[in-house]
């Protein structure tokens, strides 16, 4: 395991040049709030591993050996976090490449300002994803989950509301994110819904029926004004200011349905997202329509995001094998 030293970090001529000016960069081309903050923190990341890991931190003396070495870094259960906190919780790969990734902008901005920089950003190499064999559950199931808060919370407006927001994620395909900032002016008579998602696009998506009649129904026992379609319970009866419900609360909810209902394969918000996706595919929708309808930027994202089901895979083969007699 790669061993992490512990010393203090000491103010340090390792600090990297230009951060602020690299961040305002980021900020001055209308990234997202959340890509902006990622940058943050992976520069700060690298920053500290410089400072704690290497023999000789300065900047100048980066090379490709150091990079390696960060790569383990990120790699190991006992790295510290951007806030200099010890932390157990080994990255994906996905994370790390996240973190690799966001190096190569901040030295490639550095080369575009004229900066001298040790290494050349397309030598550090990203790591291999790992392949995950897609988990959905079944239509039943994930029915039974949406309509769990009905039958588990105790409080009306809790259930209705609750209700409402899986009613809402299955049948739009939004991100968590889009959904908790989701405002009641955003949603026209028809169901049609106007978003700007994931790096500031803009997209309509869509409400079923179903979906706009539990909406309503939470509404209807709603007596604020507040402009948030999903609000927090917790402030508005404290008299407080009143947010929008955290993504933790509602993944904490659906982790809560999942265990009650005895579902054993792991599902999230972004389950029910790929779920939708999924489902949408097996009644025929076209890849192109649902790429639209997720958001995505490529098609290719979408038919990775979109695989073909085990049940139509078992069902053909059962169909088609050659000695299936």
């Amino acid at each position: 395991m790669y061993m992490i030293k512990k010393e203090p970090i000491k103010n340090s001529e390792a600090l990297l040049p230009a951060v602020d000016d690299f961040l305002l960069h980021i900020q001055a081309n209308n990234y997202s709030e959340e890509t902006l903050y990622n940058y943050e923190r992976d520069i700060e990341t690298f920053e500290h591993f410089l400072i704690r890991e290497l023999s000789s931190p300065l900047f100048e003396n980066l090379s490709k050996k150091s990079i390696e070495q960060y790569k383990a870094y990120l790699n190991s259960r006992d790295r510290l976090t951007a806030k200099d906190q010890v932390t157990v919780k080994k990255l994906s790969s996905g994370t790390i490449n996240r973190h690799l990734t966001s190096l190569r902008r901040y030295l490639t901005y550095l080369i575009d300002m004229d900066y001298q920089v040790p290494i050349d950003p397309v030598s550090i190499k990203l790591l291999r994803r790992e392949k995950k064999h897609p988990q959905v559950s079944e239509l039943e199931q994930l029915q039974e989950l949406i309509e769990s808060p009905s039958k588990y919370e105790k409080n009306k407006i809790v259930a209705l509301r609750n209700r409402a927001m899986l009613e809402t994620l299955f049948a739009s395909g939004m991100r968590i994110s889009e959904l908790i900032n989701l405002r009641r002016v955003q949603i026209d008579v028809s169901g049609r819904v106007f978003i700007q998602g994931k790096g500031k696009k803009q997209r309509f998506i869509y409400l079923t029926d179903r979906a706009q009649k539990h909406i309503k129904s939470y509404l209807a026992e709603r007596t604020d004004d507040f402009p948030y379609l999903f609000v927090s319970m917790r402030g508005a009866n404290a008299g407080n200011k009143v947010k929008h419900i955290s993504p933790n609360y509602l993944q904490g909810k659906i982790k809560w349905y999942r265990e009650l209902l005895g579902i054993n394969i792991p599902t999230s918000a972004h389950s029910l997202r790929h779920g939708y996706a999924t489902y949408l595919a097996e009644q025929g929708a076209n890849p192109a329509a649902i790429q639209i309808l997720l958001g995505h930027e490529s098609l290719e994202t979408t038919t990775r995001y979109v695989h073909a089901s085990d049940k139509y895979a078992e069902e053909s083969h059962h169909k088609y094998h050659p000695l299936k007699d």
